[in-house]
């Protein structure tokens, strides 16, 4: 595998920060988030994470905590991953999102594809706002998207991105939708839970 460093013979210390560094890359977490999980300083995991503090074992069960791994996981070399997202689809009055990425991009994106049903059709009140931004693309389907004040009919092929500081709200025109879904970390879980 190219860009993938060898970790035959590589250093035990070096091969645990390299691995908290791609470990928490991949799940799009700052250092600040995972030195909470974990109860640890943010300077201390950063040093940890550049070779200037000694890594310890006693940091390895907390670090593969705040990771959602174990302490095996951190010191085992890196194995091959399987590319491909194999993860159930999540449903919620009348939305269905296929998880199309495993923990998010930098800054924690998350990609879905959507189903809206076409009983996905009364908004609630008061809207709701969160902190971050959406993206979506209608694939099929015309989507309704309430905005503010304004009542938007989105159609196959036309995107839209948008402060969700804004009151909003998205769900079928006149029958269901398919689309595609760029959500930060609080929009994944508002629009699952909204």
């Amino acid at each position: 595998m190219t860009g993938v460093p060898p970790t035959t013979g590589e250093p035990v210390g070096e091969r645990v920060r390299r691995r908290l560094r791609e470990l928490r890359a991949e799940r799009g977490l700052t250092l600040e988030a995972v030195a909470a999980r974990a109860s640890i300083d943010v300077s201390t995991l950063s040093r940890l994470e550049s070779g200037k503090r000694r890594l310890a074992l006693d940091h390895l069960p907390a670090l593969a905590a705040a990771l959602g791994i174990t302490a095996d996981d951190l010191l085992s070399p890196r194995r091959p991953v399987d590319p491909r997202v194999r993860r159930p689809p999540q449903r919620f009055e009348g939305l269905t999102m296929w998880p199309l990425t495993r923990y998010g991009g930098p800054g924690g994106l998350h990609v879905f594809r959507l189903r809206i049903d076409a009983a996905r059709s009364v908004p609630p009140d008061p809207l709701p706002v969160h902190e971050g931004h959406d993206w979506l693309y209608v694939v099929s389907g015309r989507l309704r998207l309430l905005l503010g004040e304004d009542d938007l009919a989105i159609e196959p092929g036309e995107a839209v991105e948008f402060s969700t500081w804004t009151p909003h709200w998205f769900g079928a025109a006149d029958g269901a939708v398919e689309a595609l879904a760029i959500f930060g970390p609080q929009g994944a879980g508002v629009h699952l839970h909204d």
